[in-house]
């Protein structure tokens, strides 16, 4: 097909498109910076660490996250519908609403039990975008382009991690001054509000995703919107545009014809055929077995993990504030060169390094937890900074969201990344709920687990995810062994033919 570098409207539209990205990963980590505020435990009337009545304070920080990460959950699975029934664009915009009114109801929140329903409405629009972004991102990229472009979601992730960090930080400077003012937690909720209502107010000029259109017959919109996104100086005709066009075309044909033999829905299809039923699965266990890396628990609770190592006042804080923006130009070079190296390669060596260091970080702290030894512990603090960068954001953070995107066939793709997050959501909620009691009953042997897990997760890449890298959404059928009905050169043909009749006429 040619290389073919994106224009500069095929950019624009992946990264803003990923400000829904930015807004989810604020909202899953803000919770984090919120219970670090005093005057968000006196709005709540909920007793802080050493006062009495703790017990009760604990279990409603595991109801924070868990109802987040259920809503999430529903989310995810309920856009495999409305993606297909309403488009990609549409459902993106819906998500953006719902959770602004989600991080709406929080920051207005008068009570525990508005703040809960406020957080599982948040999370109903998180796992719908989380879900919707990379799959739509896919789908309007050209196979040169889309590990670089589906990375972008990684990249905005981060910022939303960095966002979050940064915001909370200063506001405890704020919380140090003994204000009773409210604000220190609030403004942080409402300010995911922000890039949401951004991606909402820009949305119209958004495209629909080609993939999507063809799907609905409406041919002449799928090919204009196809030559706009993929036309460049070297391909001034659309050829290979107009070539995309017709494999799309044809492989939804024959994905609609099996579909009708097969009278059965969406979801079961799925699960109909052994190269469906494969896809689903690699896809639920990459998305679930990533969170068990550890680097969920690190994420949303370092504070406590550095407050153990010996640090207190505002240096867990900002430590945890450079460590989620170190993993920014992580994402950054996986979207530069995961397309040279590929998917399967970039998560290899993503979790053997995560094995590695674990496994370093596990001695240190088997060894000097609890200890005088300042210099022992310093080095438990830099080898947990190493889970993140590099491993993590270098080689598995956007590679992820990229794989399992990309992976289906395009009348399936919708449920098929649905049930992936549907397993990313899992690992969120058992670990974020068990994260604070596992690490204050087991310690250092909590890493023991995530050692082992992502061991056996590099084994199961290895053995079962084929490489994806440098091929249209198409032919991926074919490396799960499904029929390509239009291979490129076919489609090449077709636009040569489509061209010249244009000339002539």
């Amino acid at each position: 097909m040619g290389k073919l570098i994106p224009n500069a409207f095929n950019l624009a539209v992946v990264i803003f498109v990923a400000l829904g990205s930015t807004a989810c990963s604020y909202g899953m980590a803000v919770i984090g910076g919120t219970i670090g505020q005093p005057s968000f435990f006196k709005s709540m009337g909920l007793a802080m660490e050493g006062e009495e009545g703790y017990g009760r304070t604990a279990s409603y920080i595991g109801a924070f996250n868990g109802v987040n990460c259920a809503g999430s959950a529903i989310g995810a699975l309920g856009s495999a519908w409305f993606a297909d029934k309403y488009s990609r664009k549409s459902t993106i915009q819906g998500a953006a609403l719902v959770l602004s009114i989600g991080a709406a109801v929080c920051a207005g929140s008068v009570n525990l039990a508005m703040f809960l329903v406020g957080r599982l409405i948040n999370g109903l629009g998180i796992g719908a975008l989380v879900t919707v972004i990379p799959m739509y991102q896919a789908e309007v990229s050209t196979p040169e382009s889309r590990g670089f472009m589906v990375s972008m979601h990684g990249v905005m992730f981060s910022m939303g991690y960095s966002l979050s960090a940064w915001l909370n930080f200063g506001m405890y400077f704020i919380s140090q001054k003994g204000t009773s003012s409210s604000f220190p937690w609030r403004f942080p909720i409402a300010f995911q509000m922000i890039p949401a209502l951004l991606l909402l107010a820009g949305s119209p000029l958004l495209p629909y995703s080609p993939r999507w259109l063809v799907m609905q017959d409406r041919f002449d919109e799928a090919l204009a919107v196809i030559k706009r996104l993929h036309r460049t100086k070297e391909d001034a005709n659309n050829i290979l545009a107009t070539s995309e066009f017709h494999q799309i075309k044809s492989q939804v044909e024959l994905s609609r014809h099996q579909a009708a033999n097969s009278n059965s829905s969406s979801l079961l299809r799925l699960l109909s055929t052994p190269s469906t039923r494969k896809r689903a699965i690699i896809a639920f266990f990459v998305m679930f077995n990533n969170q068990f890396t550890g680097i969920l628990v690190l994420n949303n609770y370092l504070v406590l993990l550095l407050s153990a190592l010996g640090l207190s006042g505002y240096l867990p804080l900002l430590l945890s504030a450079i460590y989620v923006l170190a993993t920014f130009p992580g994402n950054i070079f996986c979207g530069l060169y995961v397309e040279r190296f590929g998917r399967r390669t970039f998560t290899l060596i993503g979790l053997v390094g995560i094995v590695v260091v674990l496994s370093v970080e596990a001695a240190l702290q088997a060894q000097f937890l609890g200890t005088s030894n300042r210099a022992a512990q310093n080095a438990a603090i830099v080898f947990l900074f190493l889970v993140a960068t590099p491993f993590w954001s270098f080689f598995l953070d956007a590679t992820q969201f990229i794989y399992v995107s990309e992976i289906f066939p395009t009348h399936i793709r919708s449920q098929g990344v649905a049930v992936g997050m549907a397993g990313y959501y899992l690992a969120d909620i058992i670990l974020l709920c068990a994260g604070p009691t596992a690490f204050n009953t087991l310690q250092w042997r909590f890493f023991l687990l995530f050692i082992c897990y992502s061991a056996c997760s590099a084994i199961f890449v290895y053995l079962y995810c084929p490489e994806t890298k440098g091929r249209s959404l198409e032919e991926i059928n074919e490396v799960f062994g499904d029929q390509l009905v239009a291979n490129v050169e076919d489609g090449d043909k077709k636009s040569e033919v489509a061209h010249e009749e244009e000339l002539r006429n």
